[in-house]
């Protein structure tokens, strides 16, 4: 496998490049699904009648719509034809006899315009018969009610292990959702041909699936469905899944009235039906020798999934496989579970349940650090994996030795040791303000944990005029798939950049795909790609090497020249194409690229489900306001591991966005319920941009410092290089440890921060009274004549940790 990692001389990859794109981004001149459905005649528009109810029996009167003017039809389960639901687990009704969250679509209004169609939807009556409902994860534990395969992954004997660590610590940690808030909502549009095939232009990230799910609503074979997805304005996951059920309500449209029907969500209606992040409860105890080296873990992760399966079982099997992060722990037994809740349906997003996981160890760390008594600087590094060891699946760790190197030139280019004596000096001299800076390291795995989704096809293209264009199966959400693709192909002809273009990615041009996601999908199509060029490649050196006199082995590509070894004369690659189709040559291909060296056995939970780990570093600083829990994210440095790069510019820029978000989900987004009894009970109250708090301009680093680690070529892996879409994000983890940190100034030392996630100024807020309010009642447990007031704190000792937290100390 070493030969798809090699590069040619000159080669296209490596270079800085303009996503390809841009122009058209920053002019507004790019075009998205609901710009298609403009520009066509006759079209409808479809709105939802959303449920007023978290959980109920619903009966549907449909017949005042037709009074509204402008309703042309009103679609609902008697118009299916084929299978009425929009999700792969058949626990997802397109048109429920039950609404199961606050918001969930019942029937679709079609008018001939938006107005009408809004004024059909408001008209329709729908009966309520409630049934209890469950809003918040402890409430749906507390009821019993969980969705899906329960799983365990174990290592060791992780009790035996607890019994006999110097110190042991228990707590629970809960972790927010996140809302996607994709600047393009969930949209879709369809088209009937007179012969009865259906066009379906749709953002979504999975085009195959989609297609699967609009053929089987419909009743049809799956090659009767065309779905195109032109770019996506923002997905992270959200619409890895979820745009299915819109597409099959557009197409469901189209076929009953025989006109082009447009679905767009608006703000409000994508963040009210969508599914977000999963919210997880983690209950755990943790196990530490004397020297402050991870001994045991035993954890239950419950994910809240919402109302049906979705991907939550996946997304809690990734939860599962990186709740180690980059740390060796001997013994390890962790459950999975996802609660059934009456919410919408939780979906990939961004880590897909890896940010969840590696959560509960770096919270833990942070809790136990002060504890314990060590720097959690040292601590973390203490910990971190070695060459040779295991996860708690099995897998090797393979480059372990990076997470050092990493974390050691971070510490240096980031000045780490002289700041920190700085914010001593600081935090010494203002007692209402504090500083705090953290250094978290990521190990990342990356391919999809469902083996077969480990595969991707292209289609090769070379025109008669040395121009060249490339089909995947890859979709462009704004990552700049598409422009690592045509560097790719640019490298692996030998062409210069412009001469290569990129068509949208449609489902009869290659079949079959899996979804862009998994931060794969440039190791899978970009190999498709490159095996599909170098077929083509190998054909026109056959002709060239003819027509320059050499052995066709002798023959280089380079820059759009065709050269012989050893100066023996050189062509145009556009005159060897021109030559070859005269001489009768192929010049198409198809590339199909497949992962290799996975293993998984899902019922054992053991094996290497990943092709190799992504490894980065972050350090954060930050500053609290003693007086309101505002904060600056005043520096951030990170060292990151991409491989070798394709594309540096775009890798960077995945990189800065990915902490961002990161960032966001830990500290800023919140997502708040009506979990009161009232008639709003399950409504979300967060629906908006006015009520949801995404990061801005002003909550960037004031400092933002990010390099690319070097010589850190992936054999096995396209050109060298390495995903980089997903393990950014948990970068973030260093500011929510700064944070931590800046809040233990206010208190006494020794004492662990407990921070709620995320961790909003509110939060940590009530952290700083909780720091000052300890600092306080320790100053007054201390006397002149008290014989052991300098006494130091044991393990045990409930004054310097929260007695939740700590349990044990032996």
């Amino acid at each position: 496998m070493s030969a798809l990692a090699d590069r040619p001389e000159n080669p296209v990859v490596g270079r800085p490049a303009v996503h390809e794109s841009a122009a058209l981004h920053v002019t507004g001149a790019a075009v998205y699904t609901d710009d298609v459905a403009a520009r066509a005649h006759g079209v409808l528009t479809a709105w939802p009648v959303p449920s007023t109810c978290a959980h109920a029996r619903v009966t549907v009167d449909i017949a005042p719509a037709y009074d509204v003017a402008g309703v042309v039809r009103v679609l609902t389960a008697d118009d299916v034809p084929g299978v009425n639901d929009a999700g792969v687990k058949h626990d997802e009704p397109l048109f429920p006899t039950e609404a199961m969250f606050f918001g969930h679509a019942l029937v679709w209004v079609l008018g001939e315009t938006t107005d009408a169609a809004r004024r059909g939807a408001a008209a329709v009556t729908v009966s309520y018969e409630p049934l209890p409902s469950f809003i918040t994860v402890q409430e749906a534990i507390d009821a019993g009610s969980f969705q899906g395969v329960p799983r365990t992954i174990a290592r060791g004997d992780a009790a035996s292990a607890l019994e006999s660590s110097a110190f042991v610590f228990e707590g629970e940690s809960v972790v927010g959702g996140q809302e996607h808030f994709s600047l393009e909502t969930h949209a879709s549009f369809a088209v009937r041909d007179p012969d009865g095939r259906y066009f379906v232009e749709c953002s979504t990230q999975h085009p195959s699936e989609t297609q699967e799910i609009v053929a089987h609503v419909l009743g049809v074979p799956s090659s009767n469905v065309t779905v195109e997805c032109l770019r996506m304005g923002g997905g992270f996951g959200g619409k890895e899944m979820q745009p299915h059920g819109f597409a099959a309500i557009a197409a469901l449209g189209a076929k009953l009235t025989g006109r082009p029907v447009r679905l767009r969500l608006n703000r409000t209606q994508d963040i009210t039906m969508s599914g977000k992040r999963h919210p997880f409860h983690l209950a755990w105890r943790a196990g530490f020798d004397a020297d402050g080296s991870l001994q045991a873990l035993d954890a239950t992760l419950t994910a809240d999934g919402g109302w049906s399966l979705d991907l939550s079982e996946p997304v809690l099997g990734r939860a599962l496989c990186h709740v180690d992060n980059a740390y060796w722990i001997p013994n390890v037994r962790v459950h999975g579970r996802v609660a059934q809740t009456h919410k919408p349906s939780n979906t990939a997003f961004r880590g897909f349940g890896g940010p969840q996981g590696a959560f509960l160890i770096e919270d833990i760390l942070g809790r136990a650090a002060p504890v314990l008594g060590i720097d959690p600087l040292e601590l973390r590094e203490r910990n971190f994996y070695r060459p040779g060891q295991r996860t708690h699946y099995g897998q090797l760790v393979k480059d372990a030795e990076r997470l050092p190197a990493i974390w050691n030139r971070l510490r240096r280019e980031s000045d780490l040791e002289a700041r920190l004596r700085e914010i001593s000096r600081f935090n010494d001299a203002h007692p209402d303000r504090k500083r705090g800076l953290a250094m978290t390291p990521v190990k990342f795995g990356i391919s999809f944990t469902f083996t077969s989704f480990n595969q991707a096809g292209a289609l090769v293209l070379v025109y008669k005029d040395g121009s060249v264009l490339i089909n995947h199966g890859g979709t462009e959400m704004g990552q700049g798939l598409h422009t690592k693709m045509l560097q790719v192909a640019a490298t692996a002809l030998g062409v210069p950049l412009e001469a290569v273009r990129v068509a949208p990615t449609r489902t009869d041009k290659v079949p079959n795909t899996s979804a862009t996601a998994a931060s794969s999908s440039a190791d899978l199509n970009g190999g498709a790609v490159k095996l599909a060029c170098e077929e083509i490649r190998g054909r026109l050196a056959a002709v060239a090497g003819r027509l320059l006199g050499v052995d066709a082995r002798d023959v280089r590509f380079s820059n759009g020249y065709v050269e012989a070894l050893g100066g023996g004369g050189r062509m145009l690659f556009a005159d060897v194409v021109a030559a070859a189709y005269l001489k009768r040559v192929q010049l198409f291909a198809a590339g199909y690229y497949r992962t290799e060296g996975l293993h998984w056995d899902a019922e054992r939970q053991q094996g290497s489900p990943f092709k190799y780990f992504a490894y980065g570093c972050a350090a954060a600083e930050v500053e609290v306001d003693g007086f309101t829990g505002a904060y600056r994210l005043r520096r951030v440095d990170i060292v990151h591991d991409v491989g070798d790069s394709l594309s540096p510019l775009l890798d960077i820029g995945q990189i800065e966005g990915g902490f961002v978000q990161g960032t966001g989900w830990l500290t800023l987004e919140e997502l708040r319920w009506d979990t009161g009894d009232g008639a709003t009970r399950g409504r979300l109250q967060t629906p908006s941009a006015s009520t949801y708090k995404l990061p801005s301009f002003s909550e960037m680093p004031e400092e933002f410092h990010v390099a690319l680690f070097e010589d850190a070529r992936e054999d096995g892996a396209v050109y060298g290089s390495k995903a980089v879409g997903e393990p950014p994000l948990l970068l973030a983890f260093s500011v929510r440890e700064a944070l931590r940190q800046a809040v233990g100034a206010f208190g006494p030392a020794g004492r662990s921060v407990e921070l709620a996630s995320p961790a909003t100024p509110e939060a940590v807020f009530w952290a700083v009274e909780a720091a000052r309010g300890a600092r306080v009642a320790g100053a007054a447990s201390v006397s002149p004549d008290a014989t052991d007031a300098a006494a130091p704190a044991t393990a045990g000792d409930s004054g310097s940790a929260e007695p939740d937290l700590l349990t044990a100390g032996r």
